[in-house]
């Protein structure tokens, strides 16, 4: 069995208007051992959802007669609420924020993957960790709580590439992949993969700059103490990775030697648990 399918069948529901492509990914979860019932508007959704409870709900955000966000607004007083993974053309700013402002659980833009979508809903219904917080959903200034999980940091790393859509592509891959690394740093080094624990990040941005934050709930570190980042080793690039293995760490490493070199600034505060990423535009 595929990794992150469910092994007993949950109730998937997909919202969409393509009649085409609900066909098609209906299909492919029954294959995968899911329950999956097509709806062909927001209505259609609503009186589906009404008539039973589902697990999950994959909803295009512009639909007929009622939209995507109309759906989700229905649904918060649902008991227990449905997960969402939203599937849009529709990748404005503006749409991604209020995704993100509804908690869903992913936002996948148009054109995707069919399979891949089907493994996301696998990973959706089986993961079982506190939701991610939303502090604030402003296009200039975006301030999450994460827990320390790393599937789930992994997941809001692609929802925030999202929100940077008018930033140049370059811009948007290296500052990306910076706030990956850094993310991932804290969700391990700072909250040991423990859920409960929580990374406060937030992303700012001005006119002529780009700016991450990332806090995390550890103790914080000294540089000496990294015998398992490949910084320790400036002439040798790979000989951290044999004291990650040694320690049970993620394969990688190289977070903060990659961000210093595609950030302009990379500040720590005095306890090394809260760093700041900014990027010059």
């Amino acid at each position: 069995m595929e990794a992150g399918i469910v092994t007993k069948a949950k109730r998937v529901l997909i919202a969409e208007d393509d009649v085409t492509l609900a066909t098609a990914l209906t299909k492919l979860l029954e294959q995968a051992g899911f329950e999956a019932t097509s709806a062909f508007d927001g209505r259609e959704a609503l009186d589906e959802l009404q008539r039973q409870p589902y697990d999950l709900l994959v909803l295009d955000i512009r639909m007929p007669v009622v939209d995507g966000f109309q759906v989700m607004e229905s649904l918060q007083k649902a008991a227990p609420r449905p997960k969402v993974i939203v599937i849009t053309a529709d990748t404005a700013q503006e749409t991604v924020l209020q995704a993100m402002k509804e908690q869903v659980y992913q936002f996948v833009p148009k054109p995707f993957s069919l399979r891949a979508l089907v493994q996301m809903v696998g990973n959706a219904l089986n993961e079982d960790v506190p939701p991610i917080e939303v502090v604030s959903a402003r296009p200039h200034w975006v301030e999450l709580l994460v827990p320390c999980h790393r599937e789930t940091a992994e997941r809001i790393t692609n929802f925030m590439a999202q929100v940077k859509g008018d930033l140049p592509q370059e811009v948007r891959d290296s500052v990306g992949q910076a706030f990956r690394e850094m993310l991932l740093n804290a969700v391990e080094w700072g909250g040991r993969f423990d859920p409960s624990r929580k990374v406060r990040i937030a992303y700012l941005r001005a006119n002529r700059m780009v700016m991450y934050r990332i806090a995390d709930p550890g103790a914080g570190f000294t540089f000496k103490e990294l015998a398992h980042a490949a910084i320790a080793y400036p002439d040798d690039p790979i000989a951290h990775m044999k004291v990650r293995e040694e320690k049970g760490l993620r394969p990688g490493g190289f977070g903060i030697l990659l961000t210093r070199s595609v950030v302009d600034e990379l500040i720590y505060n005095e306890k090394h648990n809260e760093v700041v990423l900014i990027k010059y535009l």
